[in-house]
């Protein structure tokens, strides 16, 4: 096994240039990223023929090859064994931005390196709201021969307390995550995030049903607590590191311990709460509005739309930017209705990719498309993509139509997760509910559609290698 990976690391460097071509290296879950000194030099019909290797592409000045879970770490150990440099992920990053100069991607790039550490969070609570909706049923209750009154008082509020905790308060999260990416220190972000959550202030769930009134500042300026709002928090978490850093600078030494985070946090909480706050706040709510709005479009057409482009969206990376989006509708509601439609999407490109799995002759094309198949039905797409899809373009339309299938159904029926970040067949778990057969259908439209349209007009087996 060893030499296995071993010759597979040589036919890396090799196919990339050289040892001397590459800066430094990392790797993701399922992809080997490379910085290089000349893109040029990349053979990228080299770099097909590797074994293993299920695709490649150029992206934020990183040049990744996608392996798949499991092996990518046994390709990176080979490499590094051969005397490669090898770095963080997050350092890699860093490196890649000194040569991209694209700003809107570098904003991009700042919403993937800050929402995407607390998804885990978020995914586990949307478990717990799955798990308990299914506790909850009349049906599962019925047949254990109990009712709704027969669940204790206590067994609910413990799992209030699982389902509960980390929207009541996300802020924390997102000001822990945002100053850890600005530069800040994360332990002032996390005091910050309790400050706009503190039990002193009137909740902003108790203001919006009119169980309570904010307070009044000034007369004007409105003050409530932001239990599970987003933009906010990620906004002070740039304006609060840019605070401390520049306090810090001018602070003397040996008062920096006490001086720094005092002034810190007192100016940090009067800019959140008077400035950044209710002007954000509302931002997030016109935000909101908008995404609802193209969602739940008449006859379905929102979910259309958003299944149609939403691997479009993937491949560009702004998807990192969504986040944004189902956290605060989790928040707000305790549904996400962007979910559905991109598990319908990510369904789609499986099946496109089986299609062409199933139709050629090539052997390496089916190598790559059969685990890329299965690797998108577990909700991760880029070897479906970008291995096969996105290669020969006609299945990847022709995902992206099925997508749009499956969004439609979705919308039409307005189907909704109780959680986020996991699609396809983890996803059912955020279906614990008289959603499931819903949901399935979901997936099975994207998945059919697509596959029936890339089997009739989507590829053309002629039986040559692919090409980069």
């Amino acid at each position: 096994m060893t030499q296995e990976y071993e010759k597979i690391g040589k036919a890396v460097i090799d196919a990339v240039g050289g040892q001397e071509n590459i800066i430094s290296m990392a790797h993701c879950a399922t992809r080997l990223r490379l910085i290089v000194k000349d893109r040029e030099a990349i053979d990228d019909e080299k770099v097909d023929t590797i074994d293993k290797a299920k695709g490649h592409f150029f992206t934020s000045g990183q040049y990744q090859i996608i392996f798949g879970t499991g092996t990518v770490n046994r390709v990176y150990e080979a490499i590094e064994s051969l005397g490669v440099s090898a770095t963080s992920k997050s350092e890699l990053k860093e490196i890649a931005s000194q040569e991209e100069d694209n700003p809107f991607k570098r904003v991009i790039r700042v919403f993937g390196d800050v929402f995407v550490p607390i998804i885990p969070a978020l995914v586990a609570t949307g478990l717990f709201m799955g798990l308990r909706g299914i506790l909850t049923q009349e049906a599962i209750l019925q047949f254990f021969g109990m009712t709704s009154e027969s669940i204790s008082t206590n067994f609910l509020t413990l799992t209030q307390v699982l389902t509960d905790t980390a929207f009541g308060f996300l802020p924390v999260l997102v000001c822990w995550s945002a100053f850890r990416v600005f530069g800040g220190s994360p332990l002032l972000g996390i005091l910050l995030g309790l400050m706009l959550v503190s039990p002193s202030l009137p909740t902003s769930w108790d203001v919006a049903q009119g169980n309570a009134d904010p307070l009044l500042f000034f007369g004007v300026i409105k003050v409530a607590g932001y239990q599970g709002s987003v933009l906010p928090a990620f906004i002070m978490g740039f304006v609060g590191s840019t605070i401390e850093k520049r306090i810090r600078k001018i602070v003397p030494e040996v008062l920096d311990l006490i001086v720094t985070p005092f002034l810190s946090l007192l100016l940090m909480l009067l800019i959140a709460l008077f400035i950044v706050g209710p002007i954000f706040h509302q931002v997030e709510m016109w935000l909101l509005t908008l995404v609802e709005l193209l969602l739940n479009l008449p006859f379905g057409l929102g979910g259309l739309i958003y299944g149609g482009i939403n691997q479009i969206i993937v491949v560009t990376g702004l998807h990192h930017a969504l986040n944004l989006i189902e956290i605060q509708m989790l928040a707000d509601n305790g549904w996400n209705l962007v979910n559905p439609i991109s598990s319908a999407s990510i369904a789609a490109q499986a099946g496109a990719a089986f299609a062409v799995g199933m139709k050629t002759k090539n052997l390496k094309t089916k190598s790559i498309a059969f685990p890329s198949t299965v690797s998108a039905l577990l909700g991760i797409t880029e070897p479906a993509i970008f291995g096969i899809n996105i290669r020969f373009i006609k299945p990847f339309v022709m995902g992206c139509i099925g997508g749009a299938a499956g969004g439609f159904i979705a919308s039409l029926f307005s189907v909704k997760a109780t959680g986020m970040s996991i699609t396809v067949i983890p996803g059912m778990l955020l279906y614990l509910n008289n959603q499931m057969p819903l949901y399935l259908l979901v997936c099975a439209v994207g998945f059919g559609v697509a596959f029936a349209l890339t089997w009739m007009f989507g590829y053309k087996d002629d039986g040559m290698e692919m090409n980069g």
